[in-house]
């Protein structure tokens, strides 16, 4: 991953004009089983986990390549990775509880250590740390039995494998020698992700990283992808490369960013056809950073989760667990706090559309069928807000929360003015439900 931050303004308004957003696209766009493309849609929130041999260090995923630390000494750290108190059972269940549909896993990072036994190597935790368990297995079972989707991230990129040459923008002061078979390294790479396809039982999909340290290299995606998709038709493929996607991609991601948006410096391409995901980190790091306390808050999350649904995306929201397998108290705390509040409020959330109007200053708007649910997250100074361009007529509006409090609803042909009570202010996201009809 990269590294990015996000600033969210925030400005009270006291009137909006406001005007829809296009029709979302089709499910189908995408090489995957529409199905599947139509349950991502409506999953909404996801739980990113990186989690690797770089968690004893404790200074992120990118130790390796930041601190120049070649193989030789890298290779020093799996005979110490022994992550006994790691449980399936209770990371599955956090998700759940925090109101997540499915995990993404790295099964192998930058650094090359794979996190599940590969065939093709020896360079993974069951070969060589003293842990000898395979948690990705252990995971996939898990979230079979609990309802729980699991996608795997894999990084083509690989600072270990001496294969892969020429090298790419990162890596250069791994010890390497300065030759290699890039041909070789590709089918290794795929042959890794048809283990990935082939040893867990149904997947959810892959989430490719790394391709934008040799963007003018051939990777194989023809192949890569179809590969895939024979072998798992209800798996969905991503790729984070900061691109328009590529054919044979599912879905869209947008890394530390929303949809649109380019606060991080690298997110350039525009919003396509695809389903969107944006991945954030719970505090300014994906790997476990002991130096990293700036974790955000619980109604900050909720906002940022409310902002990607507002935009028609999923939010893949990151923790990177301890070297000894269990994830921070922090981070914990946060993921149910965000539970907490879907229980109250999913039914806005989950199996929405973005829209139909864009996000504006006062927040976004999330729609199901005839119901319209306005996310006011900046409260208008008036109480007054003004949509316009509706195609057909308010039923209603009300507060989604339980409140007496009677929202004043005018409207002339298609726009709406809408004023409310300061009574229906809510801390986080003060919710009000339109229903629509003739």
């Amino acid at each position: 991953m990269r590294k990015g931050m996000l600033v969210l303004a925030a400005a009270a308004m006291t009137a909006l004009v406001s005007a829809p957003m296009k029709a979302p696209a089709a499910d189908s766009v995408g090489a995957a089983n529409p199905e599947a493309v139509r349950w991502f849609r409506d999953a909404r929130f996801g739980m990113f986990i990186h989690w690797g041999v770089y968690s004893l260090h404790g200074r992120g995923e990118w130790v390796m390549q930041n601190e120049g630390i070649p193989i030789s000494e890298y290779e020093k750290l799996p005979p110490r990775f022994n992550p006994e108190k790691f449980n399936a059972r209770e990371w599955v269940q956090m998700a759940k509880d925090s109101g997540m549909k499915y995990i993404t896993i790295t099964s192998k990072h930058h650094d090359g250590f794979a996190m599940y036994d590969t065939a093709l190597n020896d360079y993974d935790i069951v070969d060589r740390t003293p842990f000898r368990r395979d948690p990705i297995k252990e995971l996939a079972e898990e979230c079979r039995r609990q309802g729980i989707k699991l996608f795997f991230y894999y990084s083509q990129l690989d600072w270990h494998h001496t294969d892969f040459y020429p090298r790419g923008g990162t890596g250069k002061r791994a010890g390497r020698p300065e030759a290699g078979d890039w041909e070789a390294y590709k089918k290794f790479y795929i042959g890794q992700v048809r283990e990935l396809c082939t040893k867990y039982g149904p997947i959810g999909g892959l989430w490719f990283d790394g391709w934008w340290d040799r963007p003018t290299a051939d990777w194989g995606h023809d192949e890569l992808y179809s590969m895939i998709h024979k072998l798992q038709p209800n798996a969905l493929v991503g790729n984070n490369h900061h691109r328009q996607p590529f054919p044979g991609e599912d879905f869209q991601m947008f890394e530390q960013d929303l949809p649109g948006q380019n606060t991080a410096g690298f997110n350039k391409a525009d919003p396509g056809k695809l389903p969107f995901e944006t991945c954030r980190t719970m505090n300014n790091s994906w790997g476990f950073n002991q130096r990293d306390e700036a974790h955000r808050s619980i109604p900050d999350l909720i906002r940022y989760l409310v902002q990607a649904a507002g935009r028609d995306a999923n939010l893949l929201l990151n923790t990177g667990p301890l070297s000894d397998g269990t994830i921070l108290p922090e981070h914990r705390e946060r993921y149910l706090g965000i539970g907490a509040w879907l229980r109250e409020n999913g039914e806005t959330i989950y199996g929405t559309r973005g829209g139909p109007f864009r996000p504006q200053p006062w927040g976004v708007s999330t729609s199901k069928g005839q119901t319209v649910y306005l996310h006011v997250l900046n409260w208008p100074k008036d109480g007054k807000l003004t949509l316009t361009d509706l195609p057909t007529q308010v039923k209603s509006a009300q507060f989604q929360h339980k409140t007496a409090a009677a929202i004043g609803l005018q409207q002339t042909g298609g726009t709406v003015n809408l004023t409310l009570p300061d009574a229906g202010k809510d801390s986080i996201d003060s919710i009000v439900r339109l229903e629509l009809g003739n």
